[in-house]
């Protein structure tokens, strides 16, 4: 197991708030004025599909890689001097469509992660491509493995115990299964003995689907250390390594992991 006790804290900045139907350019404009409250955060975190809100028309709204919303969340980045990451819908250059989340660094860098495990109650898997691998991210030393809402039913797909340090999921997940999001989360956390962060939206969307928040930071016993409930705006909290790195001494059931293998 990696030393984690000279880490420092992880300042995190959860965004939670209502999403615009399809207006790429008004989501831009919203978030660009929130972010203004994120001051201080190493990381921040947009919900899922951010500038179009949960939508399966992919072939319309997609964006190019390298398009308006992977320069706007650079720009983003570069003016808070923080990592910012949310998904969006993209068109892969292999012609595919994708819910990918982008992970814009302060330095430039623009790196993603494809959702995999595809909602396919909306018939998500009928309009996009689902992920093939699994991506870990260092910031401040720090190991983060991005996810994307319906990820969190599939434990396989976040399993990590040995290797990652905060698990981090972004989501559209509908007020009707609130209770399966409020259990699900502290129990990834539980069982891969790292720090959660999970960020949902609030309001209704085009579909007239609402959403209830609960946009929230676990620790590595599934205790809660930020639930925002269904509050709109801006929520930060500081996440210590070097709890984590005593907890994963003290209780190091990763040890007695079962091995395998994702094909």
């Amino acid at each position: 197991m990696r030393d984690l006790s000279h880490l420092p804290d992880l300042n995190i900045a959860l965004v939670q708030t209502t999403l615009a139907w399809h207006d790429c350019a008004a989501n831009h404009a919203h978030f660009e004025e929130l972010l203004a409250q994120a001051t201080g955060a190493d990381l921040v975190v947009l919900p899922e599909m951010f500038t179009t809100g949960f939508s399966m028309e992919s072939q319309r709204l997609a964006e190019p890689e390298n398009g308006i919303t992977s320069q706007w969340i650079l720009s983003q980045a570069k003016r808070l001097n923080a990592v910012v990451t949310g998904s969006v819908i993209v068109r892969a250059g292999d012609g595919s469509h994708r819910n990918r989340l982008l992970w814009a660094r302060p330095d430039g860098e623009l790196l993603h992660y494809d959702k995999r495990h595809l909602f396919r109650m909306a018939g998500e898997h009928e309009h996009y491509s689902p992920g093939e691998r699994q991506v870990v991210f260092e910031l401040k030393g720090w190991r983060v493995r991005p996810l994307i809402c319906y990820d969190l039913r599939f434990p396989v797909w976040s399993r990590d115990a040995r290797d990652t340090d905060l698990l981090l999921y972004t989501a559209n997940w509908p007020g009707a299964r609130r209770q399966h999001w409020n259990r699900l989360l502290p129990a990834r956390a539980i069982e891969n003995l790292c720090y959660v962060a999970a960020v949902n939206r609030v309001g209704v969307d085009g579909k007239g689907l609402s959403y209830t928040g609960d946009s929230q930071v676990l620790d590595f016993q599934g205790e809660s250390l930020l639930n925002v409930g269904e509050a709109d705006g801006v929520f930060q909290v500081s996440l210590c390594a070097e709890s984590l790195a005593a907890y994963r001494q003290k209780f190091p059931a990763y040890l007695d992991a079962d091995a395998y293998e994702i094909r």
